[in-house]
Order: C-alpha cells, then sequence, then structure tokens
C-alpha cells in the first residue's frame, strides 16, 4: 500500500467511489491469482471481499470492472512501473550467481486511444526465482535498447549473470551491468557486423 499508494491520481474528485490505491491492488492480487479480464477482477474481489476489507479500506465495496478499466487505463504507466519493480525488490529474496534474462515481446492487437498500437514490453526474467523482476513499456521495437538501459538501472543485479538477445550487444549496456558487478551474455549478430565478422573468425 505504501508504494502504490506513490502514484498520481489522475482521477476527478467529483463523484470519487474508490480510493485508487485499492483499485491498484484488487487488479495485481487478482492478476497474480489467475484473473485475465477486468470482469475476471470484480468476480475474484467479491469472491474475497472478506479479507480484503482486512488490508483495503474500500469504502464503498468493490469497484465495477468499468471503474477498475477506466483507472488502470489512466494512471501514468511509467510510475506504476517503477512502483512494481520496487515492490517487486521489497519481496524478492534473489538467488546470488543466477541468470536474468532481459528480453522484448510485442503485444499484438494492443490499442492506445482507440488505435492499434505495437506495444513493445521489456522484461527481465529472473530464472532460479522463477518470477518478473520488473518491466518497461516502450512504444517500438527499435525504442529496446533505450527501455533496457532503464530496466538495468532500476534493477539489483549485482552477482548475477544477465542474457539479453542480439538487440542489446551495445557498449553502453555492457558498461551498465559491468558497474552493477554482474557479469553479462550477449548475442552477436548482423547488427554489429564488425564484431560479428571477429568472433566468426574466433569460431
Amino acid at each position: 500500500m505504501s508504494i502504490f499508494g506513490q502514484i498520481d491520481d489522475p482521477r476527478s474528485h467529483i463523484n470519487q467511489l474508490h480510493n485508487l490505491a485499492d483499485i491498484l491492488l484488487i487488479g495485481m492480487i487478482s492478476v497474480i491469482c489467475g484473473a485475465e479480464t477486468w470482469e475476471h477482477m470484480v468476480r475474484f474481489a467479491k469472491s474475497k471481499e472478506a479479507f480484503l476489507k482486512t488490508i483495503l479500506e474500500l469504502p464503498n465495496g468493490i469497484p465495477s470492472k468499468d471503474t477498475i478499466n477506466r483507472t488502470f487505463s489512466a494512471i501514468d504507466s511509467t510510475q506504476f512501473e517503477t512502483c512494481f519493480i520496487e515492490w517487486v525488490s521489497s519481496i524478492a529474496d534473489l538467488s546470488k550467481g543466477q541468470v536474468i534474462a532481459i528480453d522484448g515481446k510485442t503485444i499484438k492487437g494492443a490499442k492506445s486511444n482507440g488505435k492499434k498500437s505495437p506495444v513493445h514490453i521489456v522484461s527481465a526474467w529472473a530464472c532460479e526465482n522463477n518470477m518478473v523482476l520488473g518491466q518497461v513499456k516502450t512504444d517500438e521495437k527499435s525504442n529496446e535498447i533505450t527501455a533496457i538501459a532503464e530496466l538495468l538501472k532500476a534493477l539489483g543485479l549485482e552477482g548475477n549473470t544477465i542474457t539479453i538477445d542480439a538487440m542489446g550487444t551495445q557498449k553502453e549496456i555492457a558498461t551498465k551491468i559491468i558497474d552493477s558487478n554482474a557479469d553479462y551474455i550477449l548475442a552477436v549478430k548482423g547488427n554489429q557486423p564488425q564484431l560479428y565478422r571477429i568472433y566468426s573468425r574466433r569460431i
């Protein structure tokens, strides 16, 4: 509650029936428990309402699916990403010496302001702990390098090995990993022609 309470509330205060933190935590808890739609979130929250009232305020009960949808669509996604990483870091007991895989995926059919927009998500996956440590959203795959740098800056990497595909084979990214006292495994492909030629000759 203390972490996600930092997110700015974009809603009008007129007829505001639900606390922002209550809505966000209902969404997160329900997704962790398997919810995949706004309706699923409401159904889950109503089935666990007695429990949720012990940790949330819920002044007007469980918010509707439309309220949850509008709220998640309106909040600052960058703020949410930052809080999510902070929250995961606060509860995760990461095993040192493990592989943290960083990869980007495009979400097909995603929409922004009513228009189809290819949303690209860069995630950091702790292989031994079997959990996502953090995610950064970018509008285009071409911006993945910037997103990787942001994710590396936010994560605690010390003592681990970071793997990234050829998109992340950049001097700046390698330097950030080394500065974090971590190791890296980076793919070498045609996007780095000089390095690729040297690597190919050595093989």
